[in-house]
């Protein structure tokens, strides 16, 4: 993206220095008007975060991801491992939308959306901010000896990141274990409790290590979305870039100088003033253009149009934009790529509801018992079945039987004819189908079978019913 000759950014990243170490970023308290709406949104998608576990709708908790237990709720609908394949597709819709918003706007989910960023720019940070200071301020602490100042400034920010750290990982525990677990370790204690209060204990550990010291390393090395947009990104698609058509101009950037016309000298808007490079928390320069680090935090944005209003330039040097609208001034086109991606997203939206649709409450398996054969009794045939029916809900029925629905003849459950199922709960067991062999038309018949609660049809299934060859 970049018009400059030196590509030799490229072969580093900002966090690691010459030596191979860690260099720690101290990035500038970012401010003005994009920031001003990454704290609102950020502040809402954290109510949210924070609500969803312990909002039920018809008693299903709204968001949850037991994979222990194989169980998940999305929008308070629950999923089954009966229903995997309505997981797998409402993820794929997920992967898709994010593709897509990848290739229109660049890189703007993580620097917007995603909770690492949100976690640590929003609230550890400004945290941090509060107790260190300033990038000066944190810059200085950083190298000096350990006096009285810096044990108690570190004691003081270490206890509070660890306290919040400790919050996340019961969020995160709700979300996948169930907030009602969750409230039942914090009633009966850590000892009774013991996997749970283990597994929040590490995930704890897990927040802390990442927000107190790990930090932008997930973006720049853990996350493969940072990958992806490699080969999702081209010329199209919005970024937050640096205009180095105007930034550079005919002889390049250059300091300000309030007795110079720039326009007569030929010099760039950049006045070189690297305050875009102090404020990105990722420790870029976003005037090399497009590079694996940058989130589209839009920290630069504002820190550029903070200077260009100073100087007395205009705003928008570094704003968000495409290659191609800063070299060859077009605008943003709804490419064929994008209209791709988007038919796509849209047959999977449409699979995924139509399947929602057809999804019941309950779901019966019944299968003829492996290696029985048919049986006579008098005029009648009788096969062995096993049956499992799972009560998906969150209410229990109190009268389940099996009726046949396309034949005459009768079903004896193995047990009490009519049995109960509790919320959530499954119930497994074995019947005797019983039919006439004069109503048997082959040697197979397909028989469809009823689950009722009461007079509620709940659920139908089909399943072979076999009889002697010489019925007809």
């Amino acid at each position: 993206m970049s018009n400059l000759p030196d590509e030799a950014f490229r072969d580093t990243i900002g966090t690691i220095d010459e030596g191979g170490n860690r260099k720690f970023i101290f990035p500038k308290k970012p401010s003005g008007k994009f920031y001003e709406y990454r704290k609102i949104v950020s502040y809402i998608l954290l109510a949210i975060l924070i609500a969803n576990p312990f909002i039920k709708i018809n008693g299903n908790q709204f968001m949850m991801f037991n994979v222990m237990e194989r169980r998940f709720n999305i929008f308070g609908f629950p999923f089954w491992p009966q229903d995997f394949y309505l997981f797998v597709i409402s993820m794929l819709v997920g992967i898709v939308f994010i593709i897509l918003f990848t290739v229109v706007f660049g890189r703007i989910f993580c620097g917007w959306i995603c909770p690492q960023t949100i976690f640590l720019e929003m609230v550890f940070r400004r945290i941090e901010y509060w107790i260190d200071g300033d990038r000066g301020a944190q810059s200085r602490l950083a190298r000096q000896e350990w006096n009285a100042e810096k044990i108690r400034k570190r004691l003081v920010k270490w206890t509070v990141f660890f306290l919040i750290s400790f919050g996340i990982a019961n969020i995160f525990l709700a979300y996948l274990v169930g907030s009602d677990a969750l409230f039942l370790m914090i009633e009966e204690g850590p000892i009774k409790q013991s996997s749970n209060f283990i597994a929040l204990l590490i995930f704890t550990s897990v927040f802390y290590f990442v927000f107190v010291w790990f930090r932008e390393q997930v973006c720049i090395i853990a996350c493969p979305y940072g990958r992806l947009q490699g080969v999702l990104l081209d010329n199209k698609s919005i970024n937050v870039a640096y205009d180095f058509v105007r930034g550079e101009k005919e002889t390049g950037r250059a300091k300000f100088n309030k007795k110079e016309d720039r326009t007569i000298t030929g010099k760039g808007d950049c006045i070189d003033c690297h305050q875009c490079v102090h404020v990105c928390p990722m420790g870029i320069d976003i005037r090399n253009g497009t590079q694996l680090e940058c989130t589209n935090c839009t920290a630069c944005i504002d820190e550029c149009d903070t200077i260009m209003e100073t100087v007395g330039l205009p705003k928008g040097l570094i704003r968000y934009a495409s290659e191609d609208e800063i070299a060859k001034k077009e605008p943003f086109k709804f490419t064929a790529r994008m209209k791709g991606y988007t038919a796509v997203l849209f047959i999977l939206l449409s699979v995924f509801v139509g399947m929602l649709f057809l999804r019941t409450n309950v779901e019966a398996i019944i299968l003829r018992l492996p290696g029985q054969l048919f049986q006579h009794k008098g005029d009648k045939i009788s096969n062995v079945y096993t049956y499992k029916i799972v009560n998906k809900t969150m209410k229990d029925y109190n009268d389940i039987h099996f009726e046949l629905i396309n034949q005459k003849g009768e079903i004896r459950n193995v047990g009490k004819e009519h049995f109960k199922i509790q919320k959530e709960g499954i119930s497994q067991g074995t019947l005797f189908i019983e039919i006439n062999g004069v109503l048997l038309e082959s040697d197979k018949t397909k028989v469809k079978i009823g689950i009722y609660n009461g007079n509620e049809l709940l659920e139908s299934t089909t399943t072979n019913f076999l009889g002697p060859r010489s019925f007809n």
